[in-house]
C-alpha cells in the first residue's frame, strides 16, 4: 500500500514504497463478479470518454500490412498542430497513448521535487514517484513549489481549470530554476479556451493531448507531447521508431482535420451535460463540477448510491480518496439514461 503523510493541503507520496493499486474506469469484468445479477447489457459511465465516437474511415490495407512511414506520421503531426493551434508540428511529438508519455516524462529528468495539483488523475504522481523523484500532491496553486509542477487542465474529476495566463505565468517561473510545468490537457478539446497549446515553445512548458477521450477512441491509444524542440526531439528518440500503428495514425489525422465533427460534437456533448445536469438535480443529487465529458456528483451517501447504481448494471467511478465523490459518464441514449435516473431516484427515495 502506498505510504502517505498529510500536513495540512499537501499529501506527500514517499519514494521507496510500492504504491497501492490505482482505480481506473471501464472495469466491467469487476462490476460483473461483484454484482452478478446487475442486468445487461451494463451501461458504464465509469470513463470520461465521449459515448458518441468518431466514425472511422476506411483505413488503407497497407495501414495493416506495412510498418508505418515516416510521411503518415509527419502527417499526424501535421493534423495535430492545426487541430490545437500549435505553430509548428516540429512541436509534436506522438506516441501510444498519453499514458506512455505520462511514465516516460519522469525519466528524462534526474529525481527531484514534483508537486501535482490535485485531486487529480492518480497517474501523475505514481509515475514521477516510480521513476524516484519526491512528489507531492497539494492542492493550492500557491503551495506549487518545486522542480516539476503538475496540473490537469481541465482537472480530472472536479473540472477545475487554471486560466491560461496564470499557467504561462507558472511555466516562466519554473524555467527560470530549470524547471518544467507540465499541463495535461486531455479534456481540453471541450473547452479549447482553457488550452496553453498554442504557446508551444514557450520556456518550461510541457503539455500533453490525449487523442481518444474526445474522439470515443480510446482503443486507438494515442497521446501528443507538445513542448520545446529539444524536448520534444528528446521524447521522439526516446519513444523510438513505428511509436504509433498505421491504423491509429490513419484513424487520428482524418479525425482531427474534421473541423465540422469537432465543433458539432462540442455543442453536442455542451447540450447533454446540460440536459443530465437538470435529471440529476431532480433526483435530489448535486453536480459539484466536472466537464461535458462527465460530471462529478458530491453527496453523503455516494457509496450507497454506487452499489445501488450497480445492481442496476450501471457502473460509476468511485474515489477512495473522496467517499463523497462518484463520476458520471454521459448516457448514450434515452433508455440508458432513464435506468440510471431510476436508480439514482428509487436510492433517494
Amino acid at each position: 500500500m502506498m505510504a502517505e503523510s498529510t500536513a495540512g493541503s499537501k499529501r506527500i507520496v514517499q519514494e521507496g514504497i510500492a504504491p497501492m493499486e490505482i482505480i481506473h474506469g471501464g472495469d466491467l469484468d469487476a462490476a460483473r463478479a461483484a454484482f452478478p445479477g446487475a442486468p445487461e447489457p451494463w451501461i458504464d459511465l465509469s470513463t470520461g470518454i465521449n459515448p458518441w465516437p468518431y466514425p472511422l474511415p476506411p483505413i488503407p490495407a497497407e495501414a495493416w500490412a506495412r510498418l508505418p512511414g515516416r510521411s503518415a506520421e509527419t502527417a499526424l503531426r501535421v493534423a495535430a498542430a492545426a487541430c490545437y493551434g500549435v505553430p509548428s508540428p516540429d512541436h509534436v511529438a506522438a506516441a501510444g497513448g498519453s499514458q506512455a508519455l505520462i511514465q516516460l516524462l519522469p525519466r528524462l529528468r534526474r529525481p527531484g521535487t514534483v508537486a501535482v495539483l490535485g485531486p487529480t488523475y492518480a497517474e501523475h504522481a505514481a509515475g514521477w514517484t516510480k521513476a524516484g523523484h519526491r512528489v507531492a500532491e497539494v492542492e493550492s496553486l500557491d503551495a506549487c513549489d518545486a522542480e516539476v509542477v503538475v496540473i490537469v487542465n481541465p482537472n480530472n474529476p472536479d473540472g477545475r481549470i487554471v486560466p491560461p495566463e496564470r499557467l504561462l505565468a507558472l511555466a516562466e517561473r519554473q524555467a527560470s530554476r530549470g524547471g518544467w510545468l507540465v499541463v495535461d490537457e486531455a479534456f481540453a478539446e471541450v473547452a479549447p479556451e482553457c488550452s496553453v497549446a498554442s504557446q508551444a515553445g514557450w520556456s518550461g512548458l510541457v503539455v500533453l493531448r490525449s487523442f481518444g477521450k474526445f474522439f470515443g477512441l480510446a482503443g486507438v491509444r494515442l497521446g501528443f507531447l507538445i513542448g520545446g524542440l529539444p524536448l520534444v526531439r528528446e521524447v521522439r528518440a526516446a519513444v523510438g521508431p513505428w511509436a504509433v500503428s498505421g491504423p491509429a495514425l490513419a484513424v487520428a489525422t482524418a479525425a482531427l482535420s474534421d473541423s465540422a465533427w469537432i465543433a458539432a460534437n462540442r455543442h453536442r456533448l455542451a447540450a447533454a451535460a446540460a440536459r443530465f445536469d437538470a435529471r440529476l438535480a431532480g433526483a435530489g443529487l448535486r453536480v459539484a463540477g466536472g466537464t461535458s465529458l462527465f460530471r462529478l456528483i458530491d453527496d453523503p451517501q455516494a457509496a450507497g448510491l454506487c452499489n445501488a447504481l450497480g445492481r442496476a448494471g450501471v457502473l460509476v467511478r468511485r474515489f477512495d480518496h473522496r467517499p463523497n465523490w462518484l463520476r458520471f459518464g454521459l448516457p448514450t441514449n434515452r433508455a440508458a439514461e432513464d435506468r440510471v435516473m431510476v436508480a439514482c431516484e428509487t436510492f433517494k427515495i
